[in-house]
């Protein structure tokens, strides 16, 4: 019997990822719902879409800063229904580093949290998205371009994500494209990130007047699955016009 497209999301439990997860589901994909931490949410997602489509969602943990991990989270993605069709790279993490007091474990956390995991993540997928002629779809950040003051750590790790994309649209062209989408400010994480004053000033500054929702980054996601086929190595920027107001 013909099965579903597989999608695996990384980072699916909550906020950008939930959504994503949400929406290719909506468009007919069978989705892999990985997470690290948020096994409650996870499971609460899956159960969701399981609920409204049989045999539809799959929860899958792992830590993908080791390459060992991100291997078996593909392992168990490609062996669910035995294909692999897409890969959205959308784990993260995200927090200020200052310049003077930033050690070797947060380097290695936002490093490996967000470039290491796309890396591995996408190597071990690749041979299942070359049989499946399938795509791999990378979150980088609007700020990759123009860094925020005191996240340099993450900026490079999210650049380098920019260059990721572009390698392996070259690398894994004709069979598989791999395309980015930027995302601009979004609704607030949870953690104090950002002071009140600095969430009023970047949503100020905004052209379209609105923070992103995860919806807008997921229908983006989904244009560069589905939409057309004749796109690779490009970045989306889905951000409300932000990147065009000089700071």
């Amino acid at each position: 019997m013909e099965t579903r497209p597989v999608v695996l999301v990384t980072g699916a439990a909550r906020r950008i990822g939930a959504a994503i997860a949400r929406h290719l589901h909506a468009q007919g994909l069978d989705v892999v719902v990985h997470y690290r931490h948020s096994q409650a949410e996870a499971a609460q997602l899956a159960a969701e879409l399981q609920a409204q489509r049989a045999d539809s969602a799959l929860a899958v943990a792992g830590n993908l800063s080791d390459a060992a991990a991100c291997a078996d989270v593909v392992a168990q993605a490609a062996d669910w229904h035995g294909r692999l069709d897409a890969l959205v790279n959308n784990a993260s993490s995200f927090y200020r580093t200052p310049l003077g007091q930033v050690d070797e474990a947060q380097w290695s956390e936002l490093i490996d949290g967000n470039l290491k995991a796309a890396f591995f993540v996408s190597q071990a997928a690749a041979p299942w998205l070359r049989n499946a002629r399938g795509s791999i779809v990378n979150l980088c950040d609007v700020h990759t371009e123009r860094p925020l003051t005191q996240f340099s750590v993450y900026s490079a790790a999210k650049a380098g994500i920019v260059a990721l994309t572009r390698a392996l649209a070259l690398e894994l062209a004709p069979q598989v494209r791999v395309n980015a989408v930027s995302p601009g400010s979004l609704d607030w994480p949870e953690a104090a990130v950002f002071t009140e004053e600095e969430q009023h000033a970047k949503q100020a500054a905004i052209p379209l007047q609105r923070l992103g929702r995860g919806e807008d980054i997921a229908r983006a996601v989904a244009f560069l699955i589905q939409g057309n086929d004749y796109i690779t190595g490009q970045v989306l920027g889905v951000d409300g016009g932000s990147s065009l107001v000089s700071r």
